[in-house]
């Protein structure tokens, strides 16, 4: 939701050029959240222009009735809401059927604790630090002690689930989130998409600064 839109390929080439993990797709229906946005005939058209897996991001109502086209494209990792789902094991267990990576979104309104049994059963739990729904927000501060507490029972339990956060993920607050336990980086207009700012150098900063926090914390 933070590229060019009018140089959407070129975008995807400069984030192939620079090795980017997954493509963060937020998929929005205006219930869940206020926003409307980009949906499955986006991501075909990305499929047939890039092979960067998708990590697509479900900020809908009835997540269940919308997964399986999602599915179609290779090593999706597929992220719903649980407290929009009656029945979330279920739909954890579809996404795996249907050979995507099924994870859990938590909103900062709600506590870990509240969705605490489902971390086994995911791959990745995606920490949100704004409200969901637009870019250019700014951090909710009480969401690094979210990813902290999911890092602790991460550890304690012996699971490996990617913890990704989510949300003005900025040149200021991603040392403090990888310091709390961030493994993945979902970077936007606050880093990576700055405007007026050339795309090349601002992946070279990303890296070089992953690159120094790994050190620190190895």
């Amino acid at each position: 939701m933070c590229v060019d839109f009018l140089h959407l390929e070129q975008e995807i080439r400069t984030l192939e050029k620079h090795r980017a993990d997954w493509l963060h797709i937020d998929v929005m229906d205006g219930h869940y959240v206020p926003n409307f946005a980009l949906g499955i005939d986006f991501c075909r058209s990305l499929a047939g222009t890039t092979r960067i897996p998708f990590d697509v991001h479900l900020m809908v109502e009835n997540p269940e009735r919308h997964i399986e086209p999602f599915t179609e494209f290779p090593n999706t990792r597929l992220t719903f809401h649980p407290e929009t789902v009656r029945q979330p094991i279920r739909l954890i267990e579809r996404i795996r059927e249907l050979g995507a990576s099924p994870g859990i979104a938590i909103d900062p309104g709600q506590p870990v604790e509240q969705f605490r049994h489902l971390i086994p059963l995911v791959d990745q739990v995606v920490v949100m630090t704004v409200n969901p729904g637009y870019a250019g927000q700014k951090l909710l501060p009480h969401c690094l002690a979210k990813i902290t507490e999911v890092r602790n029972w991460l550890q304690q339990e012996s699971l490996s689930a990617d913890i990704e956060v989510d949300g003005n993920v900025s040149w200021k607050n991603i040392p403090g989130m990888v310091a709390a336990g961030a493994d993945i980086l979902v970077v936007g207009t606050s880093a990576l998409f700055e405007k007026h700012r050339a795309r090349d150098d601002s992946f070279r900063d990303l890296r070089a600064l992953v690159n120094q926090l790994e050190m620190q914390n190895a």
